[in-house]
Formats: structure tokens, C-alpha cells, sequence
């Protein structure tokens, strides 16, 4: 199994799907990395060489930032925008959608389930 910035590639997969696995590469940047690299999308993980990885690995931390260092700066920039007091930043902070969207209904994923009316339990008549 390759282990390429950090992660367990897939061994069964195209190198160009298993490549996405990696936080911070899609499908377009994957396709770019290995044109750079020059290795086909189309070879599965298991039938690369150890020179095709080792290309692979330079041409990612050559021009592009992933894993922990990306989320670090995605997580940076959060906190920059919240210690700023920025409506986004503020979004943020209380867990509402930070991009327009309507949270009358929806934005569930955003807000957690629906707390709903509390049913107070009824108290037993007195004689």
C-alpha cells in the first residue's frame, strides 16, 4: 500500500481516484499532479513503482498544500474571521450556514436536530 503525504492510498483503485483520498485533491488537481508526474490515471495503486511514487510525492509538495497543513489554514482563516467579529466570522461562531442560505427550514446540518416542543407532563388531580 502507497503512503503518499501521509495516507494509505488505495491499492485497488486507479492511482487518479486514489489520489482524491487525500485531503485537499480532487479529481482536476489529481489529473494535473500525475500529468506533471508522468504516471497514467489509468494504473491501479498496487502496479506503481517506487519511482512513479517518489515522482508523485514531488510534483504534490511542490505545488500544493494538503492534509495538516491545509487544514490548519482552513481552521486559521475561521478563527481570523471570528476574532475579527465579521458577520461570517459570527456565522461561524454560532453554527449557523456562513454563505446566504435560508436556515427558516432547512440548514439541519448546520444547527443539529430539531429540539422540538417540550410535552410537560401532566400533574394528577387533587381530591
Amino acid at each position: 500500500m502507497a503512503r503518499i503525504a501521509g495516507v494509505d492510498i488505495p491499492k485497488m483503485k486507479k492511482i487518479g481516484t486514489a489520489l482524491t483520498y487525500i485531503y485537499g485533491i480532487g479529481p482536476s488537481s489529481a489529473r494535473q499532479i500525475l500529468e506533471e508526474a508522468g504516471v497514467s490515471p489509468e494504473i491501479k495503486a498496487n502496479v506503481l513503482t517506487e519511482d512513479q511514487i517518489a515522482r508523485i510525492r514531488d510534483a504534490i509538495e511542490a505545488k500544493h498544500v494538503v492534509e495538516g497543513d491545509l487544514r490548519k489554514d482552513v481552521s486559521m482563516n475561521i478563527k481570523r474571521l471570528m476574532d475579527l467579529g465579521s458577520y461570517r466570522g459570527l456565522r461561524h461562531r454560532k453554527g449557523l450556514p456562513a454563505r446566504g442560505q435560508r436556515t427558516h427550514t432547512n440548514a439541519r446540518t448546520r444547527k443539529g436536530p430539531r429540539k422540538g416542543a417540550v410535552a410537560r407532563k401532566k400533574e394528577p388531580k387533587k381530591k
